[in-house]
């Protein structure tokens, strides 16, 4: 027997020993097909291990990075089912305690025979930089709003709705479908912010332009949308045009500080967009929607929350899952808690109307998108990458077992620009719901 056969041997035993102690629901896969238990079914869950250099770079960086890197690479994968599968079928107890235990065996059964092992090929994350605070200049905004949307719009056609937008659905009813869940979120920030003929509304960070035109065409309104994207401006530009809605929206190339004028709009919209400018920038976001709004404008704000107890939360320190998101997902992205959203809106001059909850929502939502890009995954492949796309998948999943975990919130919160005397809302929200 040589070396390599005897280390895939002593790795044999090794999961096999894991198995039966963690009671695991799914099984392995190794490099040589053969499966652990052996009499496993093979139709049914389990990780597949393509090679012994993705063990040898395990047991040298056990880290999250080493996971990332191999899971994009497909050096580890799923076979017989999905991530949410997976993660169903985790072992029983404290996930920080199984994997100590797991490190351990590791290292007292294997750790030498794989040391000098070469990891392989290939790793295609690690030229991706450690992601850093956003400056919170146009061009730092530029760069990282393109790494994460100018992937390729037909990318995203692949796994968004039909009116491309790519933030939180809205349900009436858990069963709605993706179409019927967005074309309602639209319109509840339409109803929020009270939008009316002759209306002119900022839509700041305005994606694929889905809320601009929704707006202009079912509501009347003059919109004015900016983001930093150019495919996303592109493709906004060109629905505009299609839908004859030039006189009444503009999608402009933009930095969202850089929007000129003073009590300009009516209403402004940031949907989705807090989560890239960056704590060390939140006075800008805050101040700039307070200079271009008139006097008694409404601003609905929604955006991504983290719990406000978390030590991340008081300190600014990020979890390794979230160095990973910003790293290869989203850089200079930084979370805000409700509390201090709120506290931010009556510091620069806003008067707070509504707060409503929708992390369950936005649970149901990236499941959606999940489930989409899976079952379009070749033609995914073909357009993006297998890299991206495998990227992307895990991106999902986690947002949605995060949400539904209650890791992470999501909140909608209705302002207007502080003034002395009535604002002009109705009494109580029944219209919202007429």
């Amino acid at each position: 027997m040589n070396a390599s056969e005897n280390r895939l041997q002593q790795f044999r035993a090794l999961l096999a020993d894991l198995h039966g102690k963690l009671e695991l629901r799914f099984g392995f896969r190794l490099w040589d097909r053969s499966f652990v238990p052996a009499d496993w079914p093979r139709d049914a869950l389990a990780i597949a291990i393509a090679d012994e250099g993705a063990v040898a770079g395990l047991i040298r960086a056990p880290k999250l990075t080493t996971l990332a890197n191999l899971w994009a690479a497909g050096r580890l994968d799923i076979i017989n089912g999905d991530i949410f599968g997976l993660v169903a079928a985790r072992p029983k107890g404290r996930t920080k305690q199984i994997v100590r235990q797991i490190n351990k065996w590791a290292a007292l059964k294997t750790a030498t025979r794989f040391l000098l092992t070469p990891r392989g090929e290939p790793w295609p994350l690690e030229a991706i930089d450690k992601d850093h605070e956003s400056d919170g200049t146009a061009g730092e905004n530029k760069k990282n709003i393109a790494y994460h949307y100018d992937v390729s719009n037909a990318f995203y056609q692949l796994w968004l709705d039909t009116e491309m937008v790519y933030t939180c659905a809205y349900f009436h009813d858990w069963s709605d479908d993706l179409d019927t869940v967005q074309k309602q979120k639209l319109d509840i920030v339409c109803r929020k912010l009270r939008l009316k003929p002759g209306d002119y509304m900022l839509d700041m960070g305005c994606g694929w332009g889905a809320l601009s035109c929704h707006a202009a065409e079912h509501y009347g309104v003059r919109a004015y949308g900016v983001t930093l994207s150019e495919q996303q401006v592109a493709f906004a530009q060109a629905k505009v045009k299609r839908l004859g809605l030039q006189d009444r929206v503009t999608i402009e190339l933009r930095d969202y500080a850089l929007v000129e004028g003073h009590d300009r709009f009516d209403k402004v919209a940031a949907i989705g967009m807090l989560e890239h400018v960056g704590i060390k920038n939140f006075p800008t976001y805050f101040s700039t929607v307070n200079r271009v709004l008139k006097r008694g404008g409404l601003f609905l704000h929604h955006a991504i929350t983290r719990p406000g107890k978390s030590e991340a939360a008081r300190t600014g320190r990020k979890r390794p899952e979230f160095e990973a998101l910003t790293r290869y997902i989203f850089p200079g992205g930084e979370l805000d808690y409700i509390g201090r959203t709120v506290t931010n809106l009556e510091r620069h001059g806003f008067e707070i109307h509504d707060v409503e909850g929708w992390r369950e929502h936005y649970q149901r939502t990236c499941r959606f998108w999940h489930d989409r890009l899976l079952a379009n995954y070749d033609a995914a492949c073909r357009e993006a990458g297998e890299v991206n796309t495998r990227i992307w998948l895990v991106y999902l999943a986690a947002c949605s077992i995060t949400f539904e975990r209650n890791n992470c919130g999501l909140y909608q919160t209705l302002s207007s620009k502080r003034v002395k005397g009535p604002v002009g809302l109705p009494p109580t929200r029944a219209d919202l719901y007429a």
